[in-house]
């Protein structure tokens, strides 16, 4: 008797709470199991924010009408078993709340769940746990899918249904709406022709990486849509492992042993209960006799001592790591502020798709290239400095020149919105602007128009600015002073605005008077936060990229109007001697299988082959994602590349995009660009000339800068309309490659520096030869004249007036790219680069 009492003992106090949590659980049931309900039926589409607060109004009814309900519960209290939760956790399951919870509601309900995951994180989880069950993977677009289908049902095995679009197969049907009927005593199930006997232990899982995906009622009501999208506090979660891994790895590797320990005590603690339970519940005769019983009892408890002894001693460990964890959270914080940014970037572009792996990477290759220190604060700064330049520098390669600014500003301003230096509501008018609360009457309608007192008054309903709307009139001489200045962005507030407002107000000022200065305001504001080097022109080198790539991920030009890689293209095939292995084909109607075929033989024998034109073939870009998913390691040559361009299509694969590796193709925007562009592309070709010992060189190096500051000159020009040019000529990059190679031919065959033939042959033949309007070849001559003189060789001449654009040093390097204008923005013009409107009163004086 003594021996069984002692037995139990340990088990009276929890057998003592559970009856009391029992007893007040029944009561609460019908509360509970409502709120269950709708979360299954409900909310798992939706985002934890819609969550949360669709769960609070259901609450807040139910406590209305007085249906009894446990106080603070939610899905996951009610639902969610914590061991089971561990063990998903082991095989990958993100921590967050809104993951774990999304699994909860995805096992609970009695439809298969079909899971929006764009960043693969469900997809990886599924597969990791159903590895040792004989997890059978397919896509909608196999053509042995019903048999896949077949086999799981019959076999009892999980089935994983990747890559669905929006719209399934309708011979899944049945399986989909679980029409099992009995047929000779078994539970069977009529899919397309053959009636398959269905065995116990088959599990439906479907996912997408469409990230907002638009499914019908008809499909919503036959499947369980649950939302798996990343959260910003999943994503620290993870990137604080990676950090800890790499700047740690005994402390994660620790900490991952410790996590597996306790999901397995946690599993036998839960084991052993429920066998003293069953033992007690199936116990013949009376418990004091069932010697048996009493032994297990012993045991039971003898190793449930043992195991809370372990798991105390491991939440002291796990403390003490997460503490040391902790110190670089600074990191992780920041990785998830840029992902986030990264990500909506989809809603300006639909190909400006990133995937987390991609993320991942960049911000593992961050901690690689920066110097280790062992004060973590410093080594933190370090790593989210270089982090944040490397994204931004990667990620505009795929910008167009348009969107980059948008990106820097983006990136900015979340930075600084963590750390609450912008307000949110301030951001929001920013962006959207505002409402009018009080209508108050214009102080001076000589100058300040309607248009600019609306947004004034809009700018009162800011509780931050109302001070300085208030204020407005006793500063109406500055402001007006302000609104006729040429760089007002630039210009000081008087006391006390200069301190009463701080940059960010300082923007929306600068959007309510002179909203024409606001992109460089943005400008400027980048560069004082972040750094000048993110407001500069990024150089997209196309070596680089290639670098990068692997020969399982396409490399995607993605195109503007007019512009055409091809022969960039061709000529670095030339350069990394993959000439005569390059194949081309534009596609087309009816080009899919020659593409195809071409692919297949390109990646047994290491060729680069090149797709041109995908938007052109949207029909069959599902194929081509399925090919290049289908590159495996074992059978792929390591020189095997696939290049791919395309305009921007919302009918491109988004699993091509995301894995890809990304470059736009655009005219350079800017003279500095311009200039970046050609001494990338153009010069290097002349540099065992440039770095020869010739006493021609120097005037090489001199008339080769004012050749490019001419070509960038006249690019810009045509953004004017008919102030630049009558007639917008599309000068190329050709003309450039032209008028260089003559430069050098002649320069290296005359004594002298023939200045009349260069001219001649750049104005009239290769530049002029594309003019037709006797004006404007005259503006172009015009123009040359300032560039191709005896004047510009020597190292002391400034093209304007200002010196922003000057001549390059004699001995400069021209290969490390020193002689590039020295200002970020294109706002101040050189007298060779003056406006168009002086430029053209000059042109018609003269």
């Amino acid at each position: 008797m003594s021996r069984l009492l002692n037995g139990l003992s340990s088990e009276r106090v929890r057998w003592i709470n559970t009856i009391a949590e029992l007893s007040v659980a029944i009561v609460n049931l019908m509360g509970d199991i409502l709120i269950s309900a709708c979360a299954v039926g409900y909310i798992t589409p939706f985002t934890d924010e819609y969550r949360r607060e669709l769960l609070e109004q259901w609450i807040a009814h139910m406590v209305e009408v007085e249906v009894p309900h446990t106080r603070g519960a939610t899905p996951l209290s009610i639902l969610g078993d914590a061991v089971k939760i561990r063990t998903w956790q082991m095989y990958g399951l993100p921590r967050d709340p809104m993951s774990v919870e999304s699994a909860v509601l995805m096992h609970a309900s009695r439809r298969w769940p079909l899971v929006i995951d764009p960043q693969t994180q469900a997809n990886k989880w599924i597969r990791a746990m159903g590895k040792i069950e004989g997890l059978i993977v397919c896509k909608p677009n196999d053509s042995d899918l019903l048999r896949n289908f077949e086999s799981a049902l019959r076999f009892g095995k999980p089935l994983l249904l990747e890559n669905v679009g929006q719209d399934l197969d309708p011979a899944l049907d049945p399986v989909l709406k679980r029409q099992y009927f009995r047929q000779a005593g078994r539970l069977v199930l009529k899919l397309g022709e053959s009636v398959i006997p269905y065995t116990p232990g088959f599990r439906l899982y479907m996912t997408t990486k469409l990230p907002n995906p638009r499914y019908t009622p008809e499909t919503s009501v036959k499947v369980q849509i649950v939302n798996f999208a990343l959260v910003p506090s999943g994503l620290v979660e993870q990137l604080l492992s990676i950090v800890v891994a790499q700047e740690r790895p005994d402390l994660e590797e620790l900490r991952g042993q410790l996590i597996v320990s306790r999901a397995q005590m946690a599993a036998q603690l839960a084991e052993m209960q429920s066998d003293i339970l069953y033992g007690l519940s199936n116990s013949v005769g009376s418990p004091v006799d069932d010697l048996p019983l009493i032994l297990t009892l012993e045991a039971i408890k003898v190793k449930s001592t043992e195991i809370t002894a372990k798991v105390e001693d491991m939440e002291k460990t796990t403390a003490e790591i997460e503490v040391a964890r902790n110190g670089y959270i600074p990191v992780a914080n920041r990785g998830q502020i840029l992902f986030f940014c990264l990500s909506g970037m989809a809603n300006v572009d639909p190909m400006y798709q990133y995937s987390l792996k991609w993320f991942v990477k960049l911000f593992i290759r961050s901690m690689a290239e920066t110097e280790p220190n062992d004060d973590i604060a410093e080594r933190n700064d370090t790593i989210i400095e270089c982090f944040t330049f490397l994204l931004y520098q990667n990620v505009c390669r795929s910008l167009f020149e348009r969107h980059k600014l948008v990106f820097a500003f983006i990136l900015c301003a979340r930075i600084l919105m963590d750390k609450n230096i912008i307000r949110i509501a301030e951001f929001n008018f920013f962006l959207n602007g505002g409402k009018i609360e009080q209508e108050m009457p214009n102080p001076e309608p000589k100058w300040i128009s309607e248009r600019m007192w609306t947004e004034m008054q809009q700018l009162w309903g800011l509780p931050s600015m109302r001070e300085f709307v208030d204020n407005f009139t006793e500063y109406l001489r500055h402001f007006r002073i302000f609104y006729d200045c040429r760089d007002p962005h630039r210009l000081p507030y008087p006391k006390p605005l200069d301190t009463q407002l701080d940059s960010f107000q300082k923007l929306l000022v600068l959007k309510c008077i002179r909203p024409d200065k606001v992109v460089p305001g943005m400008q400027d504001y980048v560069a004082m936060n972040l750094g000048s080097r993110f407001v500069e022109p990024q150089p997209a080198d196309l070596a680089a990229l290639y670098g990068e790539a692997d020969p399982f991920s396409p490399i995607i030009f993605v195109l503007s109007t007019g512009t055409d890689p091809a022969a960039d293209l061709m000529k670095f095939a030339d350069k990394m001697k993959m000439s005569r292995r390059f194949e081309s084909i534009s596609l087309g109607q009816g080009q899919g299988p020659i593409a195809e075929a071409m692919m297949r033989y390109g990646s047994d024998h290491g060729n680069w082959v090149f797709f041109q034109n995908c938007h052109l073939s949207p029909s069959w870009m599902p194929v081509l994602e399925l090919n290049v998913e289908q590159l495996a390691p074992e059978r792929v040559h390591k020189d095997f590349r696939l290049w791919l361009t395309s305009a921007p299509s919302p009918s491109f694969p988004v699993a091509l995009l995301q894995n890809g590796y990304k470059m736009t193709v655009e005219p350079p925007r800017g003279i500095k660009a311009n200039l970046l562009k050609a001494y990338l592309n153009q010069v290097p070709d002349f540099i065992e000339y440039l770095t020869s010992d010739d006493s021609k060189v120097p005037n090489f190096k001199w008339l080769l800068f004012s050749l490019c500051l001419f070509h960038g000159t006249v690019l810009e020009r045509r953004k004017f309309g008919p102030l630049g040019f009558n007639v917008p000529y599309e000068f190329t990059d050709g003309d450039l490659r032209i008028c260089i190679s003559q430069l050098h031919m002649f320069l290296t065959e005359y004594t002298e520096v023939p200045i009349r033939m260069l001219t001649y042959t750049a104005g009239h033949i290769n530049y002029g030869g594309r003019v037709t309007d006797d004006w404007d070849r005259r503006c172009l001559l015009y123009l040359l004249a300032d560039y191709y003189s005896t004047a510009v060789l020597s190292e002391k001449f400034w093209f304007d007036d200002n010196g922003s654009y000057r001549q390059l040093p004699k001995h400069c390097d021209s290969r490390r790219l020193h002689p590039v204008p020295k200002d970020v923005t294109t706002e101040r013009r050189s007298s060779s680069v003056r406006t168009p409107r002086q430029r053209q009163h000059q042109l018609c004086s003269g």
